[in-house]
């Protein structure tokens, strides 16, 4: 998904180069002929705008929230959702069939990436441990453990305070949430 970084139209000069920019491309489609279907002159015009946008705006860099994701599990994805597609288009048995296949190739790579991750992270953490770098590997155990951070919730109610902070227990190889409640008074 594209993000445009619409907050650089604050800018005056900024805003009037793409003013210009829409305004000359606007003035190549009214050459067009009325007897075009309407759906495509609305596609010209959408793909007008993210054109003239891209250019004067510019776009977002995405986030890397999971760092063993790259272009090849992006490509996984693409795939997985354009079988999904064909899928919903026409429900017959060869597109289940190569769903199914897409879904398990797209997982199983997945679960490897991310196994390598992993698996680096270690060994990062034992070098750490030989080389006597306490502090790092202090640091790596931490975020090692802590992985998803929760958020403490404050209800008001008639001037009383309660925080409600959401626990996680590890039990074996399953785990179990608790939601405590605090009085702060």
């Amino acid at each position: 998904m594209e993000k445009f970084k619409l907050k650089k139209l604050n800018e005056l000069e900024v805003r009037k180069q793409y003013q210009i920019k829409i305004s000359n491309r606007c003035a190549a489609l009214v050459n067009l002929s009325d007897s075009e279907n309407v759906n495509r002159v609305w596609e010209n015009i959408q793909e007008n705008i993210k054109t003239s946008v891209k250019e004067r705006l510019g776009l977002y860099e995405l986030k890397q929230h999971k760092p063993w994701f790259d272009e090849k599990c992006s490509g996984f994805l693409v795939q997985r959702k354009q079988v999904k597609n064909e899928w919903l288009q026409d429900p017959n048995q060869t597109n289940v069939d190569n769903l199914k296949n897409v879904r398990r190739e797209a997982g199983i790579h997945f679960r490897n990436k991310k196994k390598e991750h992993l698996t680096t992270k270690i060994n990062v953490l034992e070098t750490n441990s030989k080389m006597k770098y306490i502090r790092d590997l202090y640091r790596g155990i931490n975020d090692f453990n802590k992985g998803y951070q929760s958020r403490t919730n404050k209800v008001k109610k008639e001037k009383v305070i309660w925080l409600q902070t959401p626990t996680t227990f590890w039990l074996g190889e399953g785990n179990i949430s608790l939601s405590c409640s605090m009085y702060m008074g």
